[in-house]
């Protein structure tokens, strides 16, 4: 299989959570529409995308219970995968019982009510509220990031390669490699440094040339 870094997780979780939503939305709209083919329509739409939902978070809590068990956490972002993964299985588990309802009204060719619709609201409510956590545990904690950039000071440093690096001397940014210098302030005005002069040796008995 496809490595995904960390795992496959974060791919599934999409399409559970556009699903579901969908659904969810679909299921509220049709209560407000005159009944007739369209709001059977609708109906219908919202049935199989709270299916084909469910069917992508067998997987996406699959993939998060073995992301739970393998990314590597402190104890801060342990609290935090703690909440998520609570909020991930009542949400779950909530699901599971919509969708059998759902299932059996289908069966049984009876409409749903506002309770059926209520309860599925809710659901989607948690499972936004399941993904914030989720987020949070990304671009917080940096869990499953295989590396951060590191900020230092008021400004910003980064690496260029061998002979360029970057230096800062009271908000100035200057580039210097051995081949060129330049300031970030003097691109800003459209002036630019002359370039650095390179020093060349020759082999004994080599007449030496200018460059």
């Amino acid at each position: 299989m496809i490595e995904i870094i960390p795992n496959w997780h974060p791919v599934f979780v999409h399409f559970t959570v556009a699903l579901l939503i969908i659904a969810a939305a679909i299921h509220l709209l049709s209560h407000f529409l005159p009944k007739g083919d369209v709001a059977n329509q609708l109906t219908i739409v919202a049935r199989w995308n709270l299916w084909f939902g469910l069917g992508f978070t067998l997987f996406t809590v699959a993939a998060g219970w073995y992301a739970f068990n393998t990314v590597a956490h402190d104890a801060p972002s342990h609290i935090a995968m703690n909440e998520h993964r609570n909020w991930a299985m009542a949400t779950f588990a909530l699901l599971l019982g919509i969708a059998g309802w759902e299932y059996y009204l289908s069966r049984h060719g009876r409409s749903k009510g506002w309770l059926f619709t209520g309860l599925l609201v809710i659901a989607a409510g948690l499972l936004l509220s399941t993904a914030w956590h989720g987020g949070e545990l990304v671009y917080r904690y940096g869990l499953g990031v295989k590396s951060l950039p590191k900020a230092e000071g008021p400004g910003h440093t980064h690496e260029h390669g061998e002979g360029h690096s970057d230096m800062h001397d009271h908000g100035e940014d200057t580039h210097v490699d051995d081949a060129h210098a330049h300031s970030h302030d003097d691109i800003a005005s459209g002036a630019s440094a002359p370039p650095k002069k390179h020093a060349h040796t020759h082999p004994p008995g080599t007449p030496p040339h200018n460059d």
